[in-house]
Formats: C-alpha cells, structure tokens, sequence
C-alpha cells in the first residue's frame, strides 16, 4: 500500500494549485458577492483539460486517473467552492453520464464540445417531491414514433440554465417503480424545455442552481441514453462517483479554512503572543489537520478502487460523509479561531462555512450516505 502521490499526480497537483492560486483565487469573492460566471475562466480549465477530466483522449478528454480528479477539485475547491461544485457537476454527473452510459455514437456527437470549457453539461434527477426517494420522480417520457416526448419539471438542477446539454431521469413505465426509469440526453434549444427559477441559495452563489421544465419536449428517439429502464441504475453509479467527488470539494473547503486559520493564529496577538501559541488555538488546529488527513484518504481510498474497477460504493459513501461531515467542523472552527474577524466577508472564512454546507446534502444526504453503508455492512 503506498501514501504516496506518484511524480505525474505530483505535477498536476502543482499545475492546478498555481491556476487555482493566480487565476481563480483573486476572482472567488466576486464570483460570490456577484454570483459571477465567466465562460473565459471555463474555457481556460478547459484547455488544461479540466473540464474533462477521466474521459478518454480519443474524445477530446485529459484522459487521467481518478486521484488526479480528485486532486484537482480539492485544489479548485480550496479557494472557490462555486467553481468547484461546477467543475464537480459537470464532470462527474453530466459528462460522465454521457460516457459511462452513451453509445458510440453520443459519445462522438456530445463529448468534443463538452470538454473544451465552450460548453456545459448539467444532470437532472431531482424533483420538487422526489429528493432522497429519487425513484418517486414524475417526470415522464413517452415514446411516439421516432421521438420521446418529455413532461415534467426538476429542481436544485446545477448549471441547469447555462448547460448546453442535461441528462434527464424520466418515466418511461410508471408501473415498474425505479425499473421503470430511463435516462435521456437533451439539447438546450429543444422546443418544449425552458429553465424555470433560479435559486437564491445561502451558499456556492457563484454556481447557478435552476429549475428545468419539460412541456411536451419533443427529443429523437436515438436521444435515449442507455438501455429503456435502467436510468435508475446508471443514476445510482453515476452518483456513486460523484459522492467521491463531492468528498473532495469537501476537503478542499476545509483545507482552505486550515491554511486561514494557520496563517492568522500566527500573525494575530492578544495578549502580547499570537494566538497560535494557546494551547486551546493548537488543539483545534491539530484536530483540523488530523481530520482533513482522514477525510482525504478515503477520498483517495474511494478513488482508487473505481479506478481498479473494484467496487467502491460504501467507500464512496463513507468518503462523502466523513469528509463532509469535518469540513462543516473544520469551517465553523476556523471562523471561531478568527473571532469577530471571521464573521466579516472581507474574509473568505464565511464564504466557505457558507459553501460547505451543500456538501452534506447535494448528491445524497448525510442520513443517505449512513443507510447505503449500512446496507453495505448487511444491515
């Protein structure tokens, strides 16, 4: 067993942490404050192959391993959350969807424009009643002649208003339950599919989360992505993956707020000493540290065995909880250590208790993420 990142992953971490630090960084408070996008940050990620990170060169991808991924979103991450869950989504959810699950001709048709940073993929499960129970969705799609029509609307949707292309979980049979589910790829100028509200969210402001509905969208038949009734059934690997991802961004959230707290327990005095130098500001920051650790190695542990093709959904779901789970402490710690000063938005330290927050929701709670371990433990 090796603890050692390898000389490539080395460098790639080295190439993103200097993008994250000399590009992203400076312009994190105002894609915040001014819920910013900027299509020329993407198209940048995207030339450094960021915005298709596991697909293969053949289509245009980076073509790298699943720690690099990780890596990667850790390092966006670190510095700006709502770059990250965007990255995150559409690389894990909707360009992974169209690659792990597509033919080849979707592959060719959908994935050259989805990884050069021009174009954004979005994935759309959840409804306004089908959260956790995502299998109790209401959208429907029905086959007539040589198109499926799509009716229906779907919520928390991130990306959903700027993506050129979403992948959509519908009702192909509602007498089958979760069988009953299919997975649909749908263009964005497609007659009958309009983007609803935008969210007013208290967190990753920066990340566009919409609303999308479907009236009588009509799509080709060929649209469908995957076999008939099994969009469930790729939706759940497909979040499987994702929940590692999430674990990532969680850890590059509380990373951040570890280098924060350092650097000011350091240079803050009270009491004629830094602050760094009471015991109470040490063990805090020890406990942030020795945590953070933990939560990336199941990261890693996660990521490791996806790429071996092993399976990987408890360590995914554990990575995602743990991770998650300390990232809110480690944030919420690091604005107790800053005092008042943490509480200001001069600082970033609220940006990030504010942007974790989703990580112990989004792509499965929490409470979600106990229950599939439990079941993995034959519970």
């Amino acid at each position: 067993m090796k603890f050692e990142l390898t000389d490539e992953q080395k460098l790639f971490e080295k190439t993103v942490q200097n993008f994250a630090e000399k590009e992203l960084k400076p312009l994190a408070s105002k894609i915040d404050k001014e819920e910013y996008f900027s299509w020329d940050l993407y198209k940048k990620m995207g030339k450094m192959g960021l915005m298709s990170m596991t697909i293969p060169k053949k289509y245009g991808g980076a073509g790298i391993d699943r720690i690099c991924y990780m890596i990667a979103l850790e390092e966006i991450s670190r510095v700006c959350g709502s770059t990250g869950i965007t990255v995150e989504a559409h690389n894990s959810l909707g360009v992974g969807h169209i690659y792990e699950k597509g033919t080849e001709a979707q592959r060719k048709k959908y994935l050259p424009r989805l990884v050069s940073g021009n174009a954004i993929a979005a994935w759309a499960l959840t409804e306004p009643n089908a959260g956790s129970d995502a299998a109790s969705l209401q959208t429907t799609a029905i086959l007539d002649k040589d198109s499926w029509v799509l009716n229906g609307t779907k919520q928390f949707i991130t990306s959903g208003d700027k993506a050129e292309v979403v992948t959509v979980m519908a009702k192909t049979d509602k007498t089958l339950g979760a069988k009953g589910i299919s997975a649909f790829i749908v263009e964005k100028d497609t007659p009958g599919f309009k983007v609803g509200q935008l969210e007013d969210k208290l967190g990753l402001r920066g990340s566009s989360t919409a609303e999308l509905v479907f009236e009588n969208c009509r799509i080709p038949k060929e649209n469908l992505l995957g076999e008939k009734g099994m969009g469930f059934i790729g939706a759940m690997t497909i979040l499987d993956r994702g929940r590692t991802a999430i674990g990532a961004m969680s850890v590059g959230i509380a990373q951040g707020a570890l280098d924060a707290s350092l650097e000011y327990a350091k240079q803050r005095k009270q009491f004629g000493k830094p602050i760094g130098k009471n015991q109470a500001i040490q063990w805090m920051i020890a406990d942030m540290a020795t945590q953070i650790d933990a939560a990336r190695l199941l990261v890693y542990r996660a990521a490791f065995l996806e790429d071996k093709g092993l399976p990987f959904s408890k360590e995914a779901s554990m990575a995602k909880l743990f991770a998650s789970e300390i990232a809110m402490k480690a944030t919420r710690d690091a604005m107790q250590i800053h005092g008042g000063n943490g509480y200001m938005r001069d600082l970033p330290l609220e940006r990030f208790y504010r942007d974790v927050k989703l990580c112990q929701i989004g792509e499965g709670t929490s409470e979600v993420q106990r229950m599939i371990i439990a079941k993995q433990l034959g519970l």
